[in-house]
């Protein structure tokens, strides 16, 4: 009897650059389907903790060395991801420097929260969401219960 299928784990980096004034957050603009702006994150390795995995995804895709701050969040929809189901982890982190786009990303942007490019890919628009209740309130992502 083989192993039964389950989702797939995935990171991603919410990296506020603690260096410029308001703490402006990095997004990427994916090169790969499906295409739009993103957090810098991606597939979690065997063997590899989903702190350790996030770290990596944002070094690959920004350049940057980010310090995580706290996990705001985990985000399982089935339907958030259009290549299948992907239950990811999301964390706020801090980085300085200059953020450079590479590996998946296509480009990079640094942004106020309040003024992201668009449209954002998978369910990052919620995210956003809950990351910018987090900077006004301190409460982390809300549950959402399945209906």
């Amino acid at each position: 009897m083989g192993r039964p299928e389950t989702p797939l784990v995935t990171v991603d980096a919410i990296i506020e650059l603690v260096d410029r004034p308001g703490r402006p957050i990095v997004l990427i603009e994916r090169r790969n389907p499906p295409h739009g702006y993103a957090w810098p994150g991606g597939f979690v390795d065997v063997g590899e903790s989903l702190e350790r995995a996030t770290v990596r995804e944002a070094r690959e895709e920004t350049g940057l060395d980010i310090t995580l701050k706290t996990l705001l969040g985990c985000y399982s929809d089935p339907g958030r991801d259009p290549r299948g189901h992907t239950v990811s982890a999301v964390y706020v982190a801090e980085a300085r420097g200059e953020p450079v786009a590479r590996d998946d990303a296509k480009a990079l942007g640094v942004y106020d929260p309040d003024q992201p490019p668009g449209p954002l890919a998978f369910d990052h628009a919620t995210i956003l969401d809950d990351y910018r209740r987090f900077r006004v309130t301190g409460e982390l992502a809300p549950l959402r219960s399945e209906r």
